[in-house]
């Protein structure tokens, strides 16, 4: 993932850190797959399943930013290597976020399991956009792996669509509760679903971004879609 060094050991260090990001992040993506098989089928088994292994995801965040400390102490890093670094600490913020994030939609699943209401509202919206969330995050975590700053540009753009995907699954939650009550406490649960889908988007395009920092040395964060595609591209 990064330029050779002069020390041998930089590297391994580096390298050690980078594949347990990696790992991290299929452990979260693995969470979020098992998070949505347990909306679809409304099955509380796979849903505690998920819930149990939050606890995982949070031990991997503690160990992996305690190596990086340790990294920066013995090795001292400077530019881009300090930048990569950097860049794993906020990446593995967000992976665990993104877990917790799966970890919200389990436990809904497990309210709507129990309300036979929940059948009567099409949430096709919802499995779409879980679908658009796993691959966005699986292709933000290669990018991460191979540095590349234009795979991280396009994710960034393709988080939008997982964005209107959200805005049209509220305006059909507001019909569904505005024609039937009964169903507003379904739909809320359904809305919250809906959010933490986004945010696991939203989470995906922020690793992105740290790509793009790494690499180009620029900040993209607050940047808009634009003006970080020139940036990524240049």
């Amino acid at each position: 993932m990064s330029d050779k060094h002069l020390s041998s050991q930089f590297d391994a260090d580096l390298n050690a850190v980078s594949s347990k990001v990696l790992e991290m992040g299929g452990l979260v993506e693995a969470q979020i797959v098992a998070a949505m098989n347990a909306l679809n089928e409304f099955d509380i088994g796979i849903a505690d399943q998920v819930i149990a292994a939050e606890d995982r995801l949070n031990q991997m965040e503690v160990e992996i930013d305690e190596e990086c400390s340790n990294i920066i102490a013995r090795r001292q890093p400077t530019a881009r290597d300090l930048r990569l670094v950097m860049a794993i600490s906020k990446t593995i913020t967000n992976l665990e976020r993104a877990g917790d994030e799966a970890e919200k939609i389990a436990k809904r699943t497990k309210r709507l399991s129990e309300d036979g209401a929940s059948r009567t509202i099409n949430i096709a919206e919802i499995k779409l956009s879980g679908d658009m969330a796993v691959s966005i995050l699986r292709r933000a975590l290669d990018a991460f792996a191979r540095l590349d700053t234009v795979a991280a540009a396009q994710i960034v753009r393709d988080d939008k669509a997982i964005d209107e995907e959200f805005r049209a699954f509220v305006r059909k939650l507001i019909s569904y509760m505005t024609e039937d009550p009964r169903l507003i406490s379904v739909g809320l649960d359904f809305l919250f679903i809906a959010k933490a889908i986004e945010r696991i988007g939203d989470h995906a395009k922020n690793i992105a971004e740290f790509i793009i920092y790494v690499v180009k040395g620029t900040d993209v964060r607050h940047m808009g879609r634009d003006a970080l595609e020139r940036e990524a591209l240049s």
